[in-house]
């Protein structure tokens, strides 16, 4: 009976894993590292600020997204992405700052 139990385990574990995973993007110099990343549809990005002294955001302007709050040096910024295509965002208080999201099946 365990060993069903843990095969079972095993193979339903993966498939809850695979269906929303987490992706990293830094924040460095600043700079979205990568700049551009591809993910599977209902994915996380997790945007963590690794600078030492200045804020940011993750601001999906061209979307008609509001911009979100500013983070600051080891804060993180999350979003999830269900639907596919490409996202392009920037930060709020540096517009020189560019990334792209592309969203898959």
């Amino acid at each position: 009976m365990k060993r069903i139990l843990l095969i079972v385990i095993c193979l339903i574990f993966p498939l809850a894993a695979t269906a929303n995973e987490q992706a990293n993007v830094s924040i460095k110099k600043f700079k979205f590292i990568p700049q551009e990343i591809t993910i599977k549809k209902g994915s996380t990005i997790r945007w963590t600020n690794n600078e030492k002294r200045q804020y940011h955001s993750v601001w999906f302007e061209l979307h008609g997204d509001p911009e979100p709050e500013y983070f600051f040096p080891e804060e993180f910024y999350e979003r999830e992405f269900n639907e596919t295509g490409s996202f392009t965002y920037r930060c709020g208080p540096h517009p020189e700052m560019i990334g792209t999201v592309i969203v898959t099946d």
